[in-house]
């Protein structure tokens, strides 16, 4: 056979392909109810504020940005990335042959009484060729399958990382308003403090002058230790909060000045709708991610099938070869091979078999994983929904709650004086009004971190300064492009 003859064969070979054995995708049926919320009007379209704009307190963007330079969890994420796109690029390049240029060269020297002449001999061989070695036809699609797989591990990736992306944004903004809540609560320790420092003085003085009992005196120093040890404890749980956030941050942290949870700029979140159409939920990227997850166990069945099927593989090399180094592109010199290879299963112990079932139940796995993250989505979504009026409800109650207490103190603290009452009555309002000013606190904490939570549920924090539209839109999103092979 003349090169003339194999090349078109293998040109032909090159072409042949295009076929798989993947099953048709079919998206699994969406296991919550079409309808977030108690409205029953549902939106389809939600705009979400970049976190720039969401975050709106210049120190919180500052960790935010930091946290997303240094945190080790999101560049391990942005790692994965990489190593899947690789790992795409490995699979594609089966595709195409692989071709090499190689030149070698040898002299041997045969010892005469190992040659049939009685007398030593010295052979060369020079050889130039390029050559294709065990390139893959893919017929039955076993390369492009786990080509796809690979893609869609890659994708799966990438969502992977937006999801770490969103998760962490929302973190260090729960992280630093845990520490302003601390500090706030330390605040309130210490203006307790130093009421129980003045009532102690006044308990005594009025003791000294007759006018009280001792037994005053003891409950103003228990109250006075009390506050004190409430400041202490206080003071631990703010550095704690500080090394959380600095951990998260993957920085030593800036001087913070921020210790009140009713600035403006915490959490600006636009009102949310009463209801949303469950459908806005699909485009989170932990959802997106499992679909991917899907789709790529989905390609490996076809590639489990496709080990069934026999496997051709070309292996060929054109160049020339001589005895000499310096006749080695002289006429007549010309050297080809072509050597094709058939591979058909007869017997594998039923390791085909194992294999293409092993690959349908990870499909169904990934079913499973699918539609049990729609349904925490689901949940997460419905939870901070219900909960926006609720806790705007809570709060005011709590501050009149607390205005309410502040009174009771000071009308507590003028019956005293007056000798109406004695000394528990004020010791009891103080302990009120603390109780009614930290549970206060801790309402206003829940309610950012519920705004917080909803932003994250619904998908936003991916972008810092673009809005994020979620739901259906007049110009449908672009796919996520892939990588090039």
């Amino acid at each position: 056979m003349s090169k003339h003859s194999t090349l078109p064969l293998i040109a032909a070979a090159l072409l042949v392909g295009g076929c798989t054995l993947i099953p048709d995708y079919q998206k699994p049926a969406s296991p919550v109810p079409e309808r977030v919320g108690e409205s029953p009007f549902s939106a389809d379209q939600v705009v979400l504020p970049g976190w720039r704009a969401m975050f709106a307190e210049p120190e919180l963007q500052q960790l935010i940005q930091t946290a997303l330079t240094n945190n080790r969890d999101l560049r391990l994420a942005m790692l994965d990335v990489a190593a899947a796109r690789a790992q795409y690029q490995i699979e594609g390049s089966a595709l195409l042959p692989g071709v090499s240029v190689d030149g070698s060269g040898t002299r041997q020297r045969t010892p005469g009484d190992l040659s049939y002449s009685g007398e030593s001999t010295i052979n060369s061989e020079y050889r130039a060729q390029v050559g294709i070695t065990s390139y893959e036809l893919d017929l039955f699609g076993r390369v492009r399958s786990l080509k796809q797989s690979a893609l869609e591990s890659y994708l799966a990736t990438v969502e992977a990382q937006r999801a770490a992306h969103i998760t962490l944004v929302s973190e260090v903004a729960n992280a630093y308003l845990a520490l302003l809540a601390d500090r706030q609560r330390l605040h309130i320790a210490e203006d307790t403090l130093n009421a129980q420092q003045e009532s102690l003085q006044l308990t005594q003085s009025r003791f000294d002058l007759g006018l009280g009992s001792e037994l005053d005196v003891r409950q103003a120093q228990i109250a006075l230790e009390t506050a004190r040890a409430n400041r202490a404890s206080f003071l631990r749980q703010v550095a704690q909060d500080k090394n959380a956030l600095a951990m998260m941050v993957g920085a030593p942290l800036p001087a913070l000045a921020g210790d009140d949870l009713t600035g403006p700029g915490l959490a600006v979140l636009p009102e949310p709708p009463a209801g949303l159409s469950s459908q806005v939920l699909l485009q989170r990227p932990d959802l997106l991610q499992a679909e991917h997850n899907l789709k790529a166990a989905n390609a490996n069945i076809g590639a489990a099938r496709a080990a069934f099927f026999p496997r051709i593989s070309l292996t060929g090399a054109y160049g020339s070869a001589s005895s000499e180094l310096s006749g080695l592109f002289d006429g007549g010199s010309e050297a080809w091979s072509f050597s094709p290879s058939v591979s058909l299963p007869i017997f594998t112990g039923g390791s085909n078999k194992a294999n293409l079932d092993l690959a349908k139940v990870r499909r169904d796995q990934n079913v499973a994983r699918y539609e049990s993250t729609i349904q925490t989505a689901f949940r997460e979504v419905a939870d901070a929904l219900d909960s926006v009026d609720a806790l705007k409800q809570q709060e005011q109650a709590q501050s009149a709650l607390v205005e309410a207490t502040q009174r009771s103190v000071e009308l507590s603290e003028q019956r005293y004086q007056q000798g109406a009452d004695d000394y528990l009555a004020v010791l009891d309002a103080r302990r009120e009004l603390l109780s009614a000013r930290q549970n206060l606190v801790a309402v206003t904490l829940q309610k950012l971190n519920n705004r917080i939570g909803l932003y994250r549920a619904l998908g936003g924090g991916g972008l810092p300064d673009q809005p994020t539209v979620i739901g259906r839109t007049d110009t449908p999103a672009k796919p996520a492009a892939a990588p090039q092979s």
